[in-house]
């Protein structure tokens, strides 16, 4: 198949997609099957994972999770677990360690390593940072462009740079919703 061949096919999906889903994707994720590659890397049944995300072994993914596109999993340095029924959305970066003193010491320090684990039914807002050795709860929501360097318990809603407590999940099923705002933080 030549580059000619390569650009009809995109062509075609790319119109497809357009006239059935009103988007228009990336080369690779407008071609490629988000099932399938779950599937091969061995995630749970029924999740999603965008052609356009990096994923650096070892990450462990429930089912029914969507992993957004430009998003990057970095389990290199310690492991990622991500829970049944969570949303990681576009451009969403969880990694399991950092360089920074190593680069401050000229070498000499090591990285810092630190597995990451996030619960079941979990949200990870667009454009967030999930740091090394971080542990977040069950049924939590992470606000957009959100760097979260500390733990987040169960049904919390953390938000910011660094993430800070800003509100509560409550309530299950259809009845389930957040509570945000002042007096809102962990309990």
């Amino acid at each position: 198949m030549g580059i000619e061949d390569l650009r009809r096919v995109y062509e075609e999906h790319d119109e497809a997609l357009r006239r059935d889903w009103q988007r228009s994707l990336p080369l690779g994720d407008a071609v490629l099957d988000r099932w399938q590659r779950a599937q091969r890397l061995g995630f749970g049944a029924g999740t999603s994972i965008y052609n356009s995300a990096l994923v650096f072994e070892p990450v462990e993914v429930g089912a029914d999770v969507w992993i957004g596109p430009f998003t990057v999993i970095d389990g290199s340095g310690g492991g990622v677990v991500i829970g049944d029924g969570c949303q990681l959305s576009a451009g969403v970066h969880v990694y399991t360690h950092d360089t920074v003193l190593r680069t401050l010491s000229g070498g000499v320090a090591a990285r810092t390593e630190g597995r990451v684990s996030i619960g079941p039914h979990t949200y990870i807002g667009p454009h967030s940072v999930v740091a090394a050795g971080v542990s977040i709860g069950r049924q939590c929501v992470v606000g957009a462009n959100s760097l979260v360097t500390v733990d987040v318990p169960d049904r919390t809603v953390v938000a910011g740079s660094p993430a800070r407590v800003v509100g509560r999940v409550e309530g299950e099923g259809a009845d389930v919703r957040m509570v945000k705002g002042p007096g809102a933080g962990e309990g």
